[in-house]
């Protein structure tokens, strides 16, 4: 089981946006580009890069879908904080 993980993300309000920024991914747009752009996170101003962190670090659900889902694949998920998207790049 892994321990850490390295993910980028980018953080917006409200659904409608995250889902059209999904899509935008889906056609090919960069991950890092629409962070700049869009994440109300500080960490959209290194393109969503939240660096490699530990299991448990996080709040529960951006940490579940960070160990659980499919590397390099964008996924929609709703904290506390907003609606996210994530891309895990690797877990260790």
């Amino acid at each position: 089981m892994a321990s850490t993980a390295h993910a980028l993300h980018i953080l917006v309000k409200h659904k409608e946006q995250a889902e059209d920024i999904l899509k935008q991914l889906k056609k090919g747009a960069k991950f890092q580009t629409l962070a700049k752009k869009y994440s109300n996170c500080p960490s959209g101003k290194k393109g969503g890069d939240l660096g490699e962190f530990k299991r448990g670090t996080m709040v529960p659900q951006f940490d579940k879908v960070c160990f659980s889902c499919e590397v390099l694949t964008p996924q929609l998920v709703k904290t506390k904080f907003g609606w996210h998207i994530i891309k895990v790049l690797y877990r260790t």
